[in-house]
């Protein structure tokens, strides 16, 4: 994921650059509205943290303009707090708003939830290392044999699939794959990913499916 930081003061851009960095993604950093909107033009980002208080063009122009080419998720990053504005900023097409002084957590979980947003592809297969699954055809191919699943376990897959290296709580995989939107004690995730895993993971390398302490699960290739 590349993210472009569209900050005049320098040390914050820098903070920003280098937590983004340390936390998996990579960023670009453009000091005024005109460099912005270049970069914005010629390269690909997946996210823009954006302030309204720039040189050459604000961050509204840059919004405006932006909205004209690009449907690309914007956080306006600014110490303008005044209602008007947030809501200013969102009728022209921001996506979130986040006050300085701001914690860089908060920031975080603000970038990951917008990322999240973003629809995936309708590519027609997924693969990672030796695990091919076929979206069309609704197969799954391990070391190339053919691994039977259940409709929710194909469901189940395809989503940590998708979601490649990211980490995906209880919550969130109940609600995307038995529509479940609600904190819930049972144990129906648990459950579901241990059988998958079962079919999918344990009698293969390398292994995918990762629990995280805590957090939930993803599917990556174990470092």
């Amino acid at each position: 994921m590349n993210i472009l930081i569209v900050e005049d003061e320098s040390k914050i851009a820098q903070f920003l650059a280098k937590g983004l960095n340390e936390s998996g993604y990579q960023s670009e950093i453009a000091s005024d509205g005109i460099e912005a909107l270049s970069q914005l033009q010629n390269q690909n980002f997946d996210l823009v943290i954006l302030d309204v208080m720039l040189p050459k063009l604000n961050g509204w122009q840059v919004l405006e303009t932006l909205r004209t080419f690009s449907k690309i998720p914007v956080l306006m990053l600014t110490a303008k707090d005044h209602v008007l504005d947030r809501v200013k900023g969102l009728e022209l097409g921001a996506d979130d708003y986040l006050v300085k002084p701001f914690s860089y957590i908060e920031l975080l979980a603000r970038i990951k939830s917008l990322l999240r947003r973003v629809p995936k592809p309708d590519v027609e297969s997924y693969q990672i290392a030796n695990l091919r699954l076929n979206r069309l055809s609704h197969e799954v191919f391990r070391d190339h044999q053919k691994i039977d699943l259940t409709a929710k376990e194909f469901i189940l897959l395809q989503l940590l699939m998708q979601h490649q290296g990211e980490v995906l709580t209880r919550t969130q995989i109940a609600s995307l794959v038995w529509n479940i939107n609600f904190e819930t004690d049972t144990n129906v995730v648990d459950v579901a990913i241990r059988r998958l895993r079962a079919k999918v993971d344990d009698h293969f390398n390398p292994k995918l499916i990762q629990t995280i302490r805590g957090m939930g699960y993803k599917l990556d290739i174990e470092e």
